[in-house]
């Protein structure tokens, strides 16, 4: 792993590779003389610019991130099953809402039995609260970001609830249990039903969400008190949670403090007296409040690497996230898509991607390539040899060749442009008229110098064969907000951080590459994808591989190296955060503090 000299040696014991984990193993790593605390404030450190401002769990893709979900709303909302175990990829039976799926011989039907724990105000978590969220979403799948076409729910046939702690689901057809579990079963919260079943502040709380008509306006109304982040302190509806911990205040910049919840029922209690959440413009804004010690769990950017040694009261640890990065282009934008739908336009343009040498220049060796929809890392089953083999290496020779061989007259250090318009052998392809210019804006993620380096490394090298590239630099909720608006002013989009497969936590990659999925910002349509797709429901490693295969040589976005989701510097008296979930979800109740 890279950079692991920076790990002090007490560490280096427990590290260990799971089948898709990378971990630093759950141990006490404190020489016997400090004792251990309870009670103090653990600070944990934003990424850049990514500011939670979401907490309702029926999320759209606009807010979809791993800032609002995975390190915001997961810490009060507790889904029914929890994926993520000291380190590992898997399901998490111990603080999951349910026990574990039960099948019919048949695959046909799946049963759920939950763990009779209760929300916060006491009132018990009911098969009524998964009733709840499964129609509100049933009514409102264009709104949630996790939705694929003919997948869940739609999947779901049948529903009933024999009793208050009993759901059962009758499918429209067997799935690989693997699939459904992780992929399927993965995307339901329960939520207070006898709280938030209502349509405006003022309205009756009642059976609202069983008529598909009032459960949208139930939808509407909750999320439109989400998205009011100025209100949060004082919202009613946030008051009541299932998770180990409650909102005890946030303001618009991003800084957010949570307090226990004492009626948690899950088996892990917080013993800190609080958990705050800080917000930073840039990653040099971060490094210099962990100089001055104003944050427990903070990163090291990729460009400062060396000052990781002069950091004494802290440790480091990288933190692999289970994703893929890219550049997503949009298929429906009302200038260049045409031009993406040409294949040989797609692979012109990732063979620009010097990916070694973005990890080892920007990145100083934190992080590894991506040439397909499966991550590479941590160290998995999934990832095949075909992905892995990198289809199109970097070559701008060869780009400018597929470029020349189109129908395009190659400017260098210029603008290439159509000479040869048509859709027969060597022209540029349908749609594409005389003279358009290959000429394009890429809107990127600020605050991130690495991000930055990466951009411009990349419009030098497109400049290299005539590919314009203008870019632009903008806060992150405006990248996600443009990328999945819909609009076809919108062209090129990286907000940094790619794709983390959750709640698709077997990487299917239904939710951003099939047609019509709401997380497929890009529009990408592609029939053998989708068949591809739909085959993977199995659960049969062939069938992923014959999906992931296919992307990495049709290439629906344009493949960039996933960086390590940070170098994690924490400070040496804050212990159980060792485990570092590649899902990028946080464990504030597993932390405490230790004497110094």
């Amino acid at each position: 792993m890279p950079k692991s000299a920076l790990r002090p040696p007490s560490l280096v014991p427990c590290l260990w590779l799971g089948l898709v984990a990378v971990s630093l193993a759950a141990c006490d790593v404190y020489p016997p003389t400090q004792h251990r605390l309870s009670g103090g404030t653990a600070t944990f450190a934003e990424s850049p610019n990514a500011r939670p401002n979401y907490i309702f769990p029926l999320t759209s893709a606009a807010y979809f991130s791993a800032t609002n979900v995975s390190q915001f709303q997961v810490l009060m909302y507790r889904p029914l099953y929890w994926f993520g175990e000291n380190g590992q990829v898997k399901l998490n039976s111990s603080l999951s809402l349910a026990a574990d799926p039960a099948y019919s011989a048949d695959g046909k039907t799946v049963t759920m039995k939950l763990k009779g724990w209760k929300w916060s105000d006491g009132v018990p978590i009911t098969s009524r609260d998964v009733e709840f969220w499964m129609n509100l979403l049933k009514a409102n799948t264009d709104h949630w970001a996790a939705y694929s076409p003919g997948e869940f729910p739609d999947n779901v046939r049948t529903m009933s609830f024999p009793d208050s702690q009993t759901v059962v689901f009758g499918l429209d057809r067997a799935y690989g249990q693997m699939f459904f579990t992780y992929n399927q079963l993965s995307q339901i919260t329960p939520i207070p039903q006898h709280l938030w079943d209502k349509t405006s502040d003022t309205g009756a709380i009642g059976d609202n969400d069983t008529n598909p008509a009032t459960a949208k306006a139930v939808f509407k109304y909750l999320d439109g008190q989400s998205r009011l982040v100025e209100t949060y302190n004082t919202n009613p509806l946030w008051r009541v949670v299932s998770g180990p911990w409650k909102l005890k205040s946030m303001t618009t910049r991003g800084r957010v403090a949570m307090v226990p919840n004492h009626g948690y029922s899950g088996p892990v209690k917080p013993s800190i007296a609080e958990f705050d959440l800080v917000p930073y413009a840039t990653d040099s804004a971060e490094l210099n409040d962990l100089h001055a010690g104003g944050v427990d769990y903070g990163y090291i950017p990729n460009q400062s690497a060396e000052q990781a040694g002069s950091l004494n009261n802290f440790m480091s640890a990288p933190w692999i996230g289970w994703s893929i990065n890219f550049i997503q282009v949009n298929f429906n934008n009302r200038v260049n898509a045409p031009i993406y739908r040409q294949p040989y336009f797609r692979q012109a343009m990732q063979h620009m991607v010097d990916q070694q040498t973005w990890i080892d220049k920007i990145l100083k060796g934190d992080g590894y390539p991506d040439y397909g929809p499966v991550p590479i890392q941590p160290a998995n089953t999934f990832a095949d040899a075909v992905e892995q083999a990198n289809p199109y290496r970097y070559d701008p020779v060869a780009s400018a060749k597929l470029l020349a061989d189109n129908g395009w007259t190659v400017n260098p250090g210029g603008v290439s442009t159509c000479s040869k318009p048509g859709a027969g052998a060597g022209q540029c392809g349908a749609g594409i008229a005389a003279g358009a210019k290959a000429s394009f804006k890429l809107e990127y993620v600020s605050g991130s110098a690495a991000v930055k380096q990466e951009m411009e490394a990349l419009k030098a090298a497109f400049s290299s064969a005539g590919l314009e590239l203008n870019l632009s630099e903008v806060a992150f909720e405006t990248v996600i907000g443009d990328a999945f608006s819909g609009s076809t002013t919108t062209d090129m989009s990286n907000w940094g951080y790619g794709w983390i497969f959750a709640p698709d936590y077997y990487p299917t990659g239904d939710e951003i590459f099939s047609t019509g999925a709401p997380s497929n910002g890009g529009s990408y349509s592609n029939a053998t994808n989708d068949a591809n797709t739909t085959a993977t429901v199995t659960g049969n490693v062939l069938a992923l591989n014959r999906y992931e295969d296919f992307l990495a040589t049709d290439l629906p976005v344009v493949w960039i190296p996933v960086p390590d989701y940070q170098m994690s510097m924490v400070r040496r008296t804050l212990h159980g955060w060792e485990a570092q979930d590649p899902l990028l979800q946080i464990y504030p109740e597993n932390w405490y503090f230790t004497s110094p």
